[in-house]
């Protein structure tokens, strides 16, 4: 289901950094380019509890503009921070309610603490499943031995299991997506590759200092990607490209990515966005060569979240 478009639009904050006629162009103006998949989550666990209207706001735009729910793909988010005192059903319930929608297509089960009860993650995921709530799921920065025995127990157990990992992965940030244990299950083809955070919160755009929150800084190593930004230009330039456009084409060229989740406010970064299509089809592989050695993070443990 990832597969059905190369590229999502995410939801962190997303929709509440625009006014609402320009919500409803830019959904128009995604889907009418077959940008069909939105990453709409509601922001209220954890380090995200922020009553976020984020969610809110979409629904009211997609609506507006017209799109019919059978037209694109809601990939969705449901919380460890607080599970299982606050389960899938209630956080489903909730969340649903407020895009005004029955159903996700997708979801992405993650960010923790403390190591989840994994076959209980599993069960209730797929109770959700056959209720018709959900479509499928995957997993977000999960420990490799997490990751493993949810695949085995839903093997088992003749259930449901993550279809995809939404990771983080961008020309800076690599070691999770590439590197083993997490690359074995990409390459086998038994998970797909789902990539956020590709362009570090505007960080590798030029922004040296963004404004808004941003996704967390794994391994402190953000300072070296501000130093590498200038470096991202200069290659962007020799392919006649935008940052963003390379950033993007970086990405789509690895093998294992479905699809690529960004944010934007304007129906002009997101026509931008779309030349990465061509970039990664024509110069992919030189791409790719061209910025390896801007690879920042070895040292961060490819294992997971911790």
């Amino acid at each position: 289901m990832l597969g059905r478009s190369a590229f999502g639009l995410g939801s962190w904050n997303t929709w509440d950094r625009m006014d609402s006629g320009d919500a409803v162009r830019l959904i128009r103006a995604a889907v009418d380019a077959g940008v069909t998949l939105f990453d709409v989550a509601h922001y209220d666990f954890g380090p995200h509890a922020e009553n976020s209207r984020t969610d809110i706001l979409f629904g009211e735009a997609v609506r507006k503009a017209g799109i019919a729910r059978e037209d694109y793909v809601l990939c969705g988010k449901l919380w460890l921070w607080d599970y299982p005192r606050s389960g899938f059903a209630e956080q489903l319930g909730t969340s649903l309610g407020r895009i005004g929608t029955e159903y996700a297509d997708l979801v992405v089960v993650g960010d923790y603490r403390e190591r989840p009860d994994v076959p209980r993650v599993v069960t209730e995921v797929a109770e959700q499943i056959r209720a018709g709530r959900i479509g499928g799921w995957g997993v977000n920065n999960w420990l490799a031995a997490d990751l493993d025995a949810a695949l085995e127990f839903a093997d088992r157990e003749g259930l449901p299991g993550p279809e995809f990992a939404q990771l983080k992965y961008s020309i800076a940030r690599r070691s999770m997506a590439e590197g083993e244990p997490y690359r074995e299950h990409f390459t086998s083809g038994r998970l797909a590759l789902q990539a956020s955070d590709v362009f570090e919160g505007g960080v590798l755009l030029g922004n040296a200092s963004p404004s808004r929150k941003i996704g967390a800084d794994v391994g402190g190593i953000r300072s070296a990607i501000v130093d590498a930004s200038a470096e991202v230009g200069r290659v962007a330039a020799d392919f006649g490209a935008t940052r963003a456009q390379l950033a993007l084409a970086f990405c789509l060229a690895y093998e294992p990515v479905a699809n690529v989740l960004f944010g934007v406010s304007r129906v002009e970064q997101l026509t931008d966005n779309l030349g990465a299509l061509l970039l990664a089809r024509e110069h992919g592989p030189e791409i790719r060569a061209a910025l390896d050695h801007l690879r920042l993070d070895h040292a961060v443990n490819p294992d997971g979240s911790w």
